[in-house]
């Protein structure tokens, strides 16, 4: 196969080093063409946030693209010392990296084990090698192939069910409360982080409105901008708060800003209807004694923490089920490829010999025409056959056992050169 699969990861890498080694944009359109011309051959490249892969694929004539070469690739690259790069890359051969990418497209191999985002990054990866014909036979079948076992990894397991960040499963919690959002008023107190994160999953609900208010009016109106929101002095908490469907609080205050006296006293005679609160702040910014599962459903960092780690908890169950599924998809791809690989060969053989057979049996049987009946002719015709197939019986096992370990090239070349096959 001669395939290589070599970078780094979150367990071999910081993020200060895979940030240096990271292509993004054109850098990797570019990348992709000078690494497919110094190859000859195939190549892909994968770049996340946790991750920096280089898949190849070259002629076996050609010297192998190992972790040494890719230090020394990546340094050329990125103007770094390849020195201080090899130590983070890890390498993976032939049929190990073809594991290796089937458990990285099902989630197996990530940060957080069944996250859903990889496997569209495999297929972006894929697609822009192919818009940039740096893949070929081999990548070509692979990537396509490694997609499949993922979407069999999600579907025949739980592996992928249930959201595992706390910003998404605060979007959880509201659509318990909230069957439709076109109505339903937003209202975001503070800027950190995390609320922004959160906020980010809410507008994908498509609320009707935004409101922002934040102690300081600039943080304020550049939020606001950001998420096509409106701004709201931070003296109009009270009045915000009441007009809200969904509160998400991050302001990080060292004391409660919405006291259970202040929230019914200001708040809630001027309301109706049920209001969720986000309270992912620390220390909480609403009294958690405000929560009565009816008027007001408040769920804090704890809440969503908690949900977060059940979810996760649920996922290990699903590993070794979905590791069976991808090494049943690693051994039929490598099965298939060697197939595809020795299969021409094995034909060639079968169909050469089929001639010489008839070369010899044909004249045979003109010379003894009339001398025979014709179950005696179909004997020699089948004695002739059942030789050819024990003959050929031995070499035909023995590529067909070397294909379905990888080792096969050796023994048809072989064949090609000991029966003049083209």
């Amino acid at each position: 196969m001669n395939l290589r699969a070599i970078g780094c990861n979150f367990r071999t890498a910081t993020v200060d080093v895979r940030e240096k080694l990271a292509f993004d944009g054109p850098a990797q359109d570019k990348a992709l063409a000078e690494l497919a011309g110094k190859l000859g051959g195939e190549a892909v490249i994968l770049s996340t946030c946790n991750r920096v892969e280089i898949f190849v694929s070259r002629s076996a004539n050609e010297a192998p693209f190992d972790a040494k070469t890719a230090a020394e690739y990546f340094g050329t690259s990125h103007d770094l010392n390849p020195v201080r790069i090899a130590p983070h890359l890890y390498e993976h051969v032939d049929t190990e990296a073809v594991r290796h990418l089937l458990r990285v497209a099902s989630s197996l191999d990530s940060l957080i084990v069944g996250e859903g985002q990889i496997a569209g990054q495999v297929k972006q990866a894929f697609e822009r090698s192919q818009k940039l014909a740096a893949t070929g036979p081999l990548l070509n079948a692979l990537f396509p192939h490694a997609l499949r076992a993922a979407k069999r990894v999600r579907t025949e397991t739980g592996i992928a069910k249930g959201h595992v960040s706390v910003s998404s499963v605060a979007v959880d919690f509201v659509r318990q409360v909230f069957d439709h959002f076109h109505d339903k008023t937003v209202l975001v107190i503070g800027a950190g982080k995390m609320g922004r994160l959160t906020l980010k999953h809410l507008r994908e609900l498509g609320p009707g409105r935004i409101l922002v208010t934040n102690r300081s009016p600039e943080k304020a109106e550049e939020l606001a901008r950001e998420c096509g929101g409106v701004p709201v002095p931070w003296a109009n908490l009270d009045t915000a708060l009441a007009e809200a469907d969904i509160a998400l609080s991050t302001t990080g205050a060292p004391e409660p800003i919405m006291p259970k006296k202040r929230f019914y006293d200001k708040v809630r005679p001027k309301r109706s209807g049920t209001l969720v609160v986000l309270d992912i702040a620390v220390p909480r910014d609403f009294d958690p004694d405000l929560h009565d599962g009816d008027s007001v459903c408040l769920f804090n960092i704890d809440d969503l923490t908690r949900v977060r780690e059940q979810t996760l908890a649920k996922r290990k169950k699903d590993i070794a089920p979905a590791e069976a599924i991808v090494e049943q998809e690693v051994k039929r791809f490598v099965d298939d490829w060697n197939r595809r690989r020795s299969g021409p060969v094995i034909g060639q053989l079968t169909a050469e010999v089929d001639k010489l057979r008839g070369e010899v049996v044909g004249p045979l049987l003109l010379k003894l025409n009339g001398k025979l009946t014709a179950e005696e002719r179909k004997y020699i015709e089948g004695a002739f056959k059942l030789f050819q197939n024990r003959l050929l019986h031995a070499p035909i096992a023995a590529v067909q056992e070397a294909s379905r370990e990888g080792e096969s090239r050796p023994l048809v070349e072989a064949i090609k050169k000991l029966f003049r096959l083209e």
